[in-house]
């Protein structure tokens, strides 16, 4: 699996006004938002996108529910990877027995998807965001490399 570059990270909020206070009132972060408790920056130095992303919305993406399901350990944060060839990366992690919690599926926002659970908690995201493929992919390396990257998860 190739990885071009870190396409966002932040946490998974399930308390979002104590989430805004935190990061906007105290941090001072200049995040967006889309009126449905999705806080974002593509100007955060260091990264190409941070985001505050509702709990629910990461079960509605993963699961297609509004609740995480009983039984599947909560992620406190979410990090995404983009990759040169996602079928190819998400055939890998199969056959490595990882558990998929949704296989190379399209979001409404056009980024294709695969995401599991990583082993500290974390929900991880391989993904084709096709709004970033620019030149800053073209330096990164099969360890990872992480010339930047933004989506929106």
């Amino acid at each position: 699996m190739k990885v071009l570059f870190v396409a966002g990270f932040g946490p998974l909020v399930r308390d979002q006004a104590a989430g805004t206070a935190l990061y906007v009132d105290a941090l001072g972060l200049s995040l967006e938002g889309e009126g449905d408790g999705y806080l974002h920056t593509a100007s955060l130095p260091g990264t190409n996108h941070f985001a505050l992303w509702p709990l629910s919305q990461a079960a509605q993406s993963c699961f297609g529910t509004d609740t995480w399901p009983e039984g599947i350990a909560v992620p406190q944060a979410w990090i995404e990877f983009d990759v040169e060839d996602i079928d190819a990366a998400t055939a890998e992690l199969t056959a490595r027995g990882y558990e998929l919690l949704v296989a190379a599926r399209q979001e409404p926002w056009g980024q294709i998807v695969t995401r599991l659970l990583g082993p500290e908690g974390l929900l991880v995201g391989i993904t084709v965001t096709p709004w970033m493929r620019d030149d800053r992919a073209s330096g990164a390396s099969d360890e990872g490399g992480d010339p930047g990257g933004a989506s929106e998860p």
